[in-house]
This record gives C-alpha cells, sequence and structure tokens, in this order.
C-alpha cells in the first residue's frame, strides 16, 4: 500500500554524532520526538541515501538526511465505562470532577481509557471534533480538579466564549516550594514552547499572553498554600509562572526540583469553577476538595510547622 507523503525535508547535519531521532529533531523543532521516531519507524527516513529504521542509529556531522512527512494516525473517541465524578449536569452543560493521573483527551501516547471516553459512555455529546468532543478547557494529567464540557452547540460556543471574553472563574489550590513575602501577586509573561525542549513551556520573549493571580493562603517552612485564578488559558500556565517566580509547585517534576514532596504528580487542584448557564444566563459556581494526598499532605505541612514554631 502506498504511504501518504505530506511534503519532505532534506538538511545536512551540522554536529554528530547523534540520534538519528536527535538530529531531526534538533532540525525540525515543529514535531514531536514520538512522531519522528514513527516516521523512522515507517521507512520514511533516509541518510545518505540509505533507509534507516532504527532512531538510535548514529548519525555523523556532515550527514544529508531526507524525511518524509507523513501524516499522524487518525485518532477517534470512543465510549468506554469507566468512573465518572459528576458534580453537575443538565441537558447542556457536564461538570466533572478529574482524578489526579486521568488524561482529558486521547492522543498519541494515550490513545483510550481518558476522561472524554467516559463522558461518551456516560452521555450523548453533539460536536464535530471526534477526539475532543464537548472539551472547552482542559487541565493536566496529574491536575486533579473540576472541568466543564459542553454537551451541544450552543453550550459549545457560549462556554468557548466565555473563556475567551475570560467572564469565567477558574481557581486552583497548589501547593508550592518556598514561602511568601507577600501575600498577594499577579504574573503576567508569555508563555511558549521552551526552545531547549519541546515537553516543556516557559516565559519567551515570542510566546502567548498569559496572566496568572495569586493569594497565599498560607505559609509553611518551606512550601506554601496558595490560590490562583486564570485569566488565560495557556498549556501549563501555573506551573510555567510559578517556576518563573521560584516558586515552582511541588511534585512538579517537569518544572520544578526532584527533590520535593512526595505525592503522585504535581500538588494542584482546580477547586472552583463558575460560568454563565449557555442556555438560561444564570450564574453557577462550583467547589470540590482537593484529593486525599493533597489534604494530607496538608495536614503533614501545618503539624510540622507547629512543632517548628
Amino acid at each position: 500500500m502506498r504511504i501518504k507523503v505530506i511534503k519532505t525535508i532534506e538538511f545536512t547535519t551540522s554536529t554528530g554524532p547523534l540520534r538519528l531521532d536527535q538530529a531531526i529533531s534538533q532540525a525540525q523543532n515543529d514535531y514531536p520526538r514520538a512522531q519522528i521516531q514513527r516516521w523512522i519507524k515507517a521507512g520514511a527516513v533516509e541518510v545518505n541515501q540509505q533507509v534507516i529504521t532504527k532512531s538510535g542509529a548514529k548519525v555523523q556531522a556532515g550527514a544529508k538526511i531526507t524525511v518524509q512527512v507523513l501524516p499522524r494516525p487518525q485518532l477517534r473517541a470512543f465510549p468506554q465505562d469507566l468512573p465518572l465524578d459528576i458534580v453537575y449536569e443538565d441537558q447542556d452543560v457536564l461538570v466533572v470532577n478529574k482524578p489526579q493521573g486521568l488524561v482529558v483527551h486521547p492522543a498519541a501516547g494515550h490513545p483510550d481509557h481518558t476522561l472524554v471516553n467516559a463522558i461518551l459512555y456516560h452521555t450523548q455529546v453533539q460536536s464535530d471534533d471526534s477526539l475532543r468532543p464537548g472539551i472547552v478547557h482542559r487541565i493536566d494529567k496529574d491536575t486533579s480538579g473540576l472541568l466543564m464540557v459542553a454537551k451541544t452547540e450552543l453550550a459549545e460556543q457560549s462556554l468557548s466564549q466565555q473563556l475567551k471574553d475570560k467572564t469565567n472563574l477558574r481557581s486552583y489550590l497548589a501547593i508550592v516550594h518556598r514561602p511568601f513575602a507577600e501575600k498577594k501577586g499577579r504574573i503576567e509573561a508569555p508563555i511558549g514552547r521552551d526552545p531547549q525542549d519541546r515537553k516543556r513551556q516557559a516565559v519567551v520573549a515570542n510566546g502567548k499572553n498569559a496572566v496568572t493571580n495569586f493569594q497565599v493562603r498560607e505559609n509553611f517552612a518551606n512550601y506554601a498554600l496558595i490560590e490562583c485564578h486564570l485569566e488565560t488559558g495557556r498549556t501549563h500556565q501555573i506551573r510555567v509562572h510559578l517556576q518563573y517566580i521560584k516558586h515552582p509547585v511541588a511534585g512538579d517534576l517537569l518544572y520544578g526540583p526532584k527533590k520535593t514532596l512526595p505525592g503522585a504528580g504535581q500538588f494542584l487542584h482546580a477547586a472552583r469553577l463558575g460560568f454563565y448557564h449557555p442556555r438560561t444566563g444564570e450564574w453557577l459556581e462550583f467547589s470540590v476538595e482537593p484529593p486525599t494526598i493533597f489534604q494530607t499532605t496538608l495536614t503533614n505541612l501545618r503539624q510540622s510547622s507547629s512543632k517548628n514554631n
């Protein structure tokens, strides 16, 4: 069967020796490493006119690399009988409490067992998006808490516009490294892909506008509990902004130190969510407590701080 090719890329390596996937990633940083590895395995990459199918193959400086860019495999979400913590539901909207560790929608590395799969099993969603039906905003895999889902086209248009107009409420609780001297603050710094690491976002000059407001709830000896309010919704926004001001989220191994609080990922919880109902215009607001591990960690920090005082 003939493989469809979107375009062909040719370049010559300037450094080496490097892994083949690394050499391509450095020269073509618009593509994820996993996607590049798929091309190599499919036989779509040549080094000095020879097809190479191993991502770890070494290439020397001056090697001529030809890459046939292949389309992404088509993914489609399907219903799966998975647990779903429903906070609110009517004919237009669904509000769920996402547990820590659950991916929101299918992607290349997570084709199923996502929140979307559970939602589709539970209810009907009117959407043209076969991969993210009803998803108007996301929270990270290891972030817990509230997420609003549009069940109708009316709801999707309304909720998306509220996010754009900043008329909704999204409030997060976070345990972060280092106590604060100030009681509140505003972080306004543009966010884009980290030029040094494609898996990360960073504060960069040419990034998209991003604003996070925060209030300090409690200070401990080496940590603090804060509440963050989002004005924008960039990828990893809270995690990136807090790292930028040198208060990374505890448990966040991507943006914070390896020596941190034990847990199941970052201590970040979408605690409050508010929006205007798409059909009635009524203001709806919801709140949920953080998961047990978050609350237990807070109790331990309080007890430790009281012993030291």
